[in-house]
């Protein structure tokens, strides 16, 4: 007896074309939907670099050229520094995850200390709470409070290590045996040792999907680094790319421009990665 997605058509041919074509017609439709805005982006960048309206606008330029890529970079003496802080704050912010959240981690799936499931139901908590929530508090402990507006703190510090990553960790630390590791106790091994010799070299696959996870999380990051740089020079390019919209007019051309380079890491990141893409749906469902 026929199972699976076509059991119930699968002696009827017509219902079976009929069938596959609307998947088919769906599936294409989702598709174009998705990609059109990345097509939009990469064809207006090749756009001339003027002044434009919203009513002005069609999906292919008027002419083709390099010219708004060449005014993206004169823009501002600091495009390209843009792109280097945002580079430099991205970095930070995986190499802190990676450490942090890989090290709470393993002591919340492995090591029994007074406290734990109390910690760890805070950090369950900490990610149920809307990322909007706390931009008010954080903003006045770190301005108001730190003065650290303008500077490379304020934009890393508050995504140095996130619940949903210590969460990740967790779950994967937990599936590692423990047997494992108390043999390793039994040879000498100590908690660092075992720690940087037996966890971390069986668990590449988790500590990659966080590292791309949280890096395309920084490098899209809006909003934060709106609120506390005010100086061009610490601009991230999320917000510089917001330099070029006016109180009537826009310079679309360079913006797009702007966007399609701040963009290209992530094609890069994801064709060169994305066997950790589909992995990381799943990596988080282990059983802890």
């Amino acid at each position: 007896m026929a199972s699976g997605l076509y059991s119930q058509h699968v002696n009827n041919k017509k219902m079976l074309y009929l069938r596959n074509t609307i998947i088919i017609l769906m599936l294409v439709t989702l598709a174009v939907c998705c990609l059109f805005p990345l097509f939009y982006m990469i064809v207006n960048s090749f756009g001339p670099a003027v002044e434009a309206a919203s009513s002005n606008r069609s999906v292919f330029p008027t002419s083709w050229s390099l010219d708004s890529y060449k005014a993206f970079f004169s823009f501002s003496e600091y495009s390209v520094k843009w792109l280097a802080n945002t580079f430099v704050v991205s970095a930070c912010q995986v190499l802190g995850n990676v450490v942090f959240a890989s090290l709470a981690g393993y002591a919340f799936a492995k090591l029994k200390f007074k406290g734990k499931n109390f910690l760890f139901n805070l950090i369950l908590i900490g990610m149920m709470i809307p990322y909007q929530v706390t931009q008010v508090p954080l903003y006045i402990l770190i301005v108001n409070k730190f003065h650290l507006s303008n500077s490379y703190a304020a934009l890393v510090l508050p995504g140095l290590v996130t619940s949903y990553n210590i969460f990740l960790t967790k779950q994967f630390f937990s599936s590692i045996p423990t047997s494992l590791l108390e043999s390793a106790k039994l040879d000498g091994c100590s908690q660092p040792k075992i720690f940087t010799h037996i966890v971390l070299p069986l668990s590449k696959t988790i500590l990659a999907v966080l590292s791309i996870n949280t890096f395309l999380s920084s490098w899209n990051n809006f909003f934060w680094p709106f609120l506390v740089t005010s100086k061009e020079a610490m601009y991230t390019i999320q917000v510089g790319l917001k330099q070029f919209k006016f109180a009537n007019t826009t310079l679309f051309g360079p913006m797009m421009a702007g966007a399609t380079i701040s963009a290209l890491p992530m094609f890069i990141l994801f064709f060169c990665l994305q066997k950790y893409f589909l992995e990381g749906v799943t990596v988080g469902a282990v059983k802890g």
